[in-house]
């Protein structure tokens, strides 16, 4: 799994996901990815579409509930997960660990999915489809 977390999350969580899954799965954060500068949502999921294969775990809703960024990002054949606000709200980690617990439903839906936005709650073991 290709996995970029973005510039809505801390990047030591991209950075501390990379390193444990080193070798495993590609996980990097969007700043490491395409550097420091400001970089459109639009931009950066166009180059992940291109590339293909990537998942994306954003703290930025509006990507999975807004159009027209919803739908390039559909287009563009990404697979995303949102945290909550209740998740992105909690120390780092806290936040760390509750992705870590859901991780082998990311990695399964990352897999079984070709695209789509899911919810990543506070306490379920499950994704939510975003509609």
């Amino acid at each position: 799994m290709k996995l970029l977390v973005d510039n809505n999350l801390a990047p030591r969580l991209g950075r501390g996901l990379g390193a444990l899954f080193d070798g495993i799965h590609e996980v990097v954060h969007i700043r490491d990815k395409f550097g420091t500068g400001s970089m459109p949502d639009e931009a950066w999921i166009e180059v992940l579409g291109k590339e293909g294969g990537w998942s994306v775990l954003s703290g930025d809703r509006r990507i999975a509930t807004k159009r027209p960024s919803r739908e390039l990002f559909l287009k563009s054949n990404l697979i995303g997960f949102f945290p909550l606000p209740a998740v992105t709200r909690l120390p780092l980690t806290a936040m760390t660990a509750r992705v870590l617990t859901i991780w082998p439903v990311i990695v399964t839906t990352a897999g079984a999915m070709d695209r789509g936005c899911f919810e990543v709650g506070i306490k379920s073991s499950r994704l939510r489809p975003i509609a």
